[in-house]
């Protein structure tokens, strides 16, 4: 049984499983107002609602930490404060209860759970999240980046235009809603191969602002960069030949995105797989399903375990 500990960014989140059964998934949000994340107050943030959301996840499971075996925890990548706070809560915990501690790569938990959960074996994954975003394959015992963003992830894209055009809370979510009954209107298209740009399309879409409504703007910001991602997946996808696609990351909640890629997958003939929403936004039921996979060869006593903010997936070795 593991508990799962996550605080990359925004979110401190909490789960139990138990032999790939998720017995509870709860967390919480830092929601800055007219301001981006600022690290140290969304720390502080987590720091405050760490017992809490512990408390009501063992509840949730049924189950004391006596019964937990091991504590997972996101290791990285993601912001320094935020990843402390869940490595210092986890040391805390591992001592006080004599428990193992297994270090956790964020992307790497975004993607095991969503195969698991979708059934989508050996696909081509396209990981999508505020500060990734990445199309990825697992071959001979490690992650192989096909493409990736050469700039911004897509999700600090919908934030940043967000904060542009003046929303309280920018955030992807609430920019879809805006965006919804809009009129494409022209913006910049930059795909490399299979890499993407972003930061040239946010400049030019906080330009247009000025010239018409912030609906249609929205609306052409999400149309443009979904089209984007579509085009360097199918282009992966006959590169690699799988059989199958899986979207994961926060980003992955967009309904919109999942058609368009559902669409892309019928007329290529392949499988598509999305998790549940719950387990696309960042969770603690990923870390410890994540955890779980690897708890045989990689738990470490507390003393042994630390942060990496860099942590990209494909340093790992999964072999």
């Amino acid at each position: 049984m593991i508990l799962g500990i996550e605080s990359t960014a925004h979110t401190l989140g909490m789960g139990i499983v138990h032999k790939g059964k998720v017995l509870s998934n709860i967390g919480d949000t830092y929601k800055p107002k007219n301001e981006g994340i600022i690290p140290r107050k969304a720390a502080d943030h987590h720091a405050e609602k760490f017992a809490e959301l512990l408390r009501a996840n063992l509840h949730k499971a049924g189950v004391r930490m006596e019964d937990v075996d091991a504590i997972a925890y996101s290791e990285g990548p993601g912001l320094g404060a935020c990843l402390k706070v869940g490595l210092v809560g986890a040391k805390y915990l591992a001592l006080k209860y004599g428990k193992k501690m297994i270090g956790v790569n964020h992307p790497y938990a975004h993607i095991k759970i969503a195969e698991g959960i979708s059934g989508v074996r050996n696909p081509l994954i396209l990981y999508v999240s505020g500060g990734n975003t990445q199309l990825l394959i697992e071959k001979e015992g490690k992650f192989r980046v096909l493409g990736e963003t050469l700039d911004m992830g897509v999700g600090n894209l919908f934030d940043a235009f967000g904060r542009e055009i003046g929303m309280e809370y920018a955030h992807g979510a609430e920019l879809a809603k805006l965006a919804e009954g809009g009129k494409y209107v022209p913006l910049p298209y930059v795909v490399k191969g299979m890499n993407l740009s972003f930061s040239g399309l946010l400049t030019h879409a906080a330009k247009e602002v000025n010239k018409g409504n912030k609906k249609d703007v929205a609306y052409s910001l999400f149309e443009t960069s979904f089209a984007m991602l579509c085009e360097v997946t199918e282009r992966a996808l006959f590169l690699t030949r799988r059989k199958g696609v899986i979207v994961c990351g926060g980003v992955a909640q967009n309904k919109r995105l999942q058609g368009m890629l559902r669409s892309m997958c019928k007329e290529d003939g392949v499988k598509f797989g999305v998790a549940p929403d719950e387990f696309n936004r960042d969770n603690g039921a990923m870390i410890a399903y994540a955890g779980e996979l690897i708890m045989k060869k990689g738990m470490r006593a507390p003393e042994k375990c630390g942060v990496d903010q860099d942590y990209r997936v494909d340093k790992l070795r999964l072999h």
